[in-house]
């Protein structure tokens, strides 16, 4: 164990890198399908993403409390293993990891049917698709390897192209707004729905996971006692109110029924405005923006392991650095781990893949959260906050529905022999 802690690492990421680690590992591809799913709902979404911005920004400041309160701290799974115990962090930290491989899948699914616009063969067939997802997801693996430095400056050179696409959405509802708004009245919506609220709230809040990869990577950031919290909460900020335009915005000015059958709502609400062109280079930045948040998540399936191995809830071996510095092992196991996820559900298809690993990703990623929130409760830590954090985390829990929850806890379950084994390994290292 004192062999791991002795080992140095390298702290590359600043504020702005930082920032762009939160903004990028969060823009991914479901904003470029949201609206399209939000569609039928009409004010009840609006509402879901008021109440899941307001509920992130209190998990982002109960983080950003806890960074600042104890900035020695590896990340958030030391905080978590501190307060908690090692048991419950075992499982924590494991629920994490399976959300960032199933998003390692999913992401990399979506970034290959964009791709299709331009190749083709991507498109020819399910198991093409597949192909190229396990291309992306071992390029990007391959640059994350060679340091995490290289994969900070792609972060940032992404999360700058992928927000092009958004501002011009924003761009056209501005003037869709200022030439009197007729397109907004046009359109009728869905009333508000109390029981379909829950709902809605798993779903979109699915979209604004990632706002806590600058406090997982928190050993890599300068200052992080300052850094981390700036960082979470303004990336925070920024992308859901950008994500409240852009989805209720193309919602409010698109036909609900042709928005709802829309496979790429963004491309079509820009080419209705813009022309054809605009839905080609839409895609090609939904491509960019699936990638980036790729490369965020395969960033921190080695720096989720590497805080556990580092803590002592899991065995050493695991987080060992490589030369250039990453915990390559897990990065690895990550990798497969989501290649087969993609390669063993074909007969889903690409839709049936992101809607059931969209709700995964959502429910596990949420254990993590709800511990950090008791964390903070227990460290006396912005009490007020953290309790309402909690509550809104048990909330979009109980929307993912009992099939994901099921699922979850199976694969929570497999944590349980890693633990056993770390036991005994350092029983037998202590006798």
């Amino acid at each position: 164990m004192a062999q791991q802690q002795d080992q140095t690492l390298e702290r590359p990421f600043g504020l702005w890198t930082a920032t762009a680690l939160v903004v990028g590992g969060t823009i991914g591809a479901g904003i470029f399908v949201l609206p399209s799913q939000l569609a039928a709902y009409g004010q009840t979404s609006v509402a879901g993403w008021l109440i899941a911005i307001a509920g992130t920004m209190l998990l982002g400041l109960t983080i950003g409390a806890l960074v600042r309160a104890r900035p020695q701290a590896s990340g958030l799974m030391e905080l978590c293993s501190d307060g908690l115990g090692a048991g419950v962090s075992v499982l924590m930290g494991w629920a994490y990891w399976v959300s960032v491989w199933a998003s390692v899948a999913v992401l990399a699914t979506t970034g290959a049917s964009y791709l299709a616009v331009f190749v083709p063969w991507l498109g020819q067939s399910p198991l093409n698709v597949a192909l190229g997802a396990v291309a992306i997801i071992w390029v990007i693996t391959a640059m994350n390897l060679t340091g995490a430095r290289t994969a900070g400056r792609f972060q940032v050179l992404t999360t700058l192209l992928k927000l092009l696409p958004l501002i011009a959405v924003v761009l056209i509802l501005l003037r869709l707004v200022l030439g009197g708004g007729e397109a907004f009245s046009q359109v009728r919506q869905a009333p508000f729905s109390t029981s379909q609220l829950p709902g809605v709230l798993n779903l979109v809040f699915y979209a604004l996971v990632g706002f806590e990869t600058a406090a997982m990577a928190a050993e890599r950031v300068r200052q992080p006692e300052r850094n981390v919290p700036l960082a979470t909460i303004a990336g925070t900020a920024l992308i859901g109110a950008l994500y409240l335009v852009i989805s209720t915005g193309i919602a409010f000015a698109m036909p609900t029924e042709q928005l709802t059958n829309s496979g790429a709502p963004v491309a079509d609400f820009v080419s209705r405005y813009w022309g054809p062109w605009a839905g080609q280079a839409v895609a090609a930045f939904a491509a960019i923006s699936a990638i980036g948040c790729l490369n965020a998540w395969v960033l921190i399936s080695g720096e989720v392991p590497l805080g556990m191995a580092r803590t002592g809830l899991i065995p050493d071996p695991i987080g060992k650095l490589s030369a250039h510095g990453i915990a390559a092992r897990p990065v690895i196991a990550a990798s497969i781990c989501a290649s087969v996820l993609v390669l063993s559900n074909l007969s889903r298809g690409t839709a049936g893949l992101f809607d059931f690993m969209m709700r995964l990703t959502s429910s596990t990623n949420l254990i993590l959260y709800l511990g950090v929130c008791v964390v903070a409760l227990r460290f006396k830590v912005v009490r007020p906050v953290a309790l309402l954090a909690l509550a809104f985390s048990l909330w979009t829990l109980v929307g993912a529905g009992w099939e994901v929850l099921a699922w979850g806890g199976l694969l929570l379950l497999t944590a349980l022999p890693l633990h056993m084994l770390n036991i005994r390994i350092r029983s037998a290292g202590s006798s």
